[in-house]
């Protein structure tokens, strides 16, 4: 009888696992849509996604400082006199301002804010993966401790039965009261455990639910799979794998990008500064405005550690009288010596932080393979630590029907299969949680390759540790 209970167990465990796959899909979970539900519902992400495109936006409107400045100036000086006629003097105008060359300064520039942005877009990508990561662990502890639930649940059936059993004997004379005392600490302790199991269950639920944004659970259609057994990439391979693909060694290297981009723009800070400047305007008392000047210049401008020097000529023409103008010239130079010496280790401190950041990546880059080749190793014994963990609860069945045959012939007592009970309820706990660290470690070397959830087996260059 002990043996059909114990096959009892097993099935109410694990058959809703197995056949929730069944489940109607508009009211079904898996893996994946737990981890887009928890991205689509997070509030700090969708900030941070609003927050980069206008930063991409004004990014694009930067495009402006390749075209000319434009200003328009309006005026009018109405005087009136008490000696003297009055003057009505009005005066528009319009000016132009254009950057010829900077070295492609503002090229480099643009380029360096650019990838300031595609790094800010990885980091967003790395906190939407944090997050599912999140919805997705979530999701395997509820699986762990809902099939841990209801192995407790249908052992204290059992254990309730047995307890009765006990009961009945005690009053025939057949056991002895303090075995009866006993097994009710037992239940006591079981019930007490499923008490807490299940408040734990409840709050891990509410939060999951939060996580997700829903209101109701659906059904989860993953499971704790016992017997399951998939390929791993051989050490080397997952090694090269998370080299290639994982996002934080991809982060390193936008990172020595954005460096190398900073050390040109430093280095090119010496390289003059040619700008194009023109005005045009109208001018006079009476309208329509017949007056009118123009003028053209251009700036030069260098710049270093040592000197800084602007030169600028100006040229013009403005009518005087009828068909007569007077023409303008104007060159001007400024020199300042020694403006900022301290600015001549700027270059060094480029090349300084280039240099940390090459380095950071080759460790990074170190890092990541050995983490990936340990993970894959890692699952082999864990692996190993399933099969035994399968093994030692078979062992444990065929205990409990040893252990029942001998209480039948009164070598051991009731209490004595009571407590071996408990101890197969504790050897199938531990199956579960094997299997369940399993599936964190796949889900651990997926996030190293940058894989979603479940593609793990998809990839190449496999074999079995099984």
């Amino acid at each position: 009888m002990i043996r059909k209970i114990s096959l009892l167990i097993f099935c109410c465990s694990f058959f809703p696992l197995l056949y929730a796959d069944n489940a109607p899909e508009n009211n079904t979970l898996t893996f994946a849509q737990a981890a887009e539900l928890a991205v689509l519902a997070s509030v700090d992400l969708r900030h941070a996604r609003a927050s980069s495109e206008i930063m991409n936006g004004a990014w694009k409107w930067g495009l402006r400082v390749y075209f000319p400045r434009v200003g328009i100036t309006a005026s009018e000086n109405d005087r009136l006199q008490q000696i003297g006629s009055d003057s009505f003097i009005k005066n528009y105008g319009i000016s132009l301002d254009q950057l010829i060359w900077d070295g492609g300064r503002t090229s480099m520039s643009r380029k360096l804010e650019r990838i300031e942005l595609d790094f800010a877009s990885a980091r967003l990508d790395r906190m939407s993966s944090d997050i599912a990561e999140s919805a997705i662990s979530a999701y395997r502890s509820l699986l762990s401790q809902r099939a841990i639930l209801e192995i407790k649940k249908s052992a204290l059936t059992i254990l309730e039965e047995q307890r009765r059993i006990l009961n009945e004997e005690v009053l025939l004379g057949l056991a002895l009261p303090v075995d009866l005392a006993s097994a009710d600490i037992s239940l006591a302790d079981s019930k007490l455990d499923i008490y807490s199991l299940e408040l734990d269950l409840t709050e891990l639920e509410k939060k999951f639910k939060e996580l997700l944004g829903l209101d109701e659970l659906p059904v989860l259609t993953e499971k704790v799979d016992l017997y399951r057994s998939i390929t791993l990439p051989a050490p080397a391979s997952a090694a090269s794998l998370a080299r290639e693909q994982n996002p934080e060694i991809l982060e390193a290297q936008f990172s020595i990008t954005k460096r190398q981009e900073e050390l040109k723009f430093i280095s090119n800070s010496w390289i003059p500064t040619l700008r194009l400047n023109g005005n045009f305007g109208l001018s006079g008392q009476h309208y329509p405005l017949t007056r009118y000047n123009w003028s053209l210049g251009i700036n030069i401008e260098f710049s270093s550690p040592w000197f800084q020097n602007r030169l600028g000529a100006q040229t013009g023409w403005e009518p005087s009288t009828y068909r007569q103008f007077d023409r303008t010239a104007m060159v001007q130079n400024s020199f300042t010596p020694l403006p900022d010496p301290s600015a001549k280790y700027g270059v060094d401190q480029a090349r300084l932080t280039l240099a940390l950041e090459q380095e950071r990546y080759q460790i990074i880059l170190e890092q990541i393979g050995r983490i990936a080749s340990n993970t894959v190793e890692k699952y082999a014994l864990v692996e190993q630590k399933r099969l035994l963990a399968l093994e030692a609860a078979a062992l444990g069945s065929e205990r409990i029907r040893i252990e029942e045959i001998r209480m039948e012939l009164g070598h051991i007592t009731r209490l004595r299969l009571m407590e071996v009970l408990i101890e197969q309820t504790q050897k199938e706990i531990a199956v579960i949680e094997a299997a369940t660290a399993l599936l964190e470690i796949e889900r651990e070397l997926e996030r190293l390759l940058d894989l979603p959830p479940g593609e793990l087996k998809n990839i190449k260059n496999t074999r079995s540790y099984l």
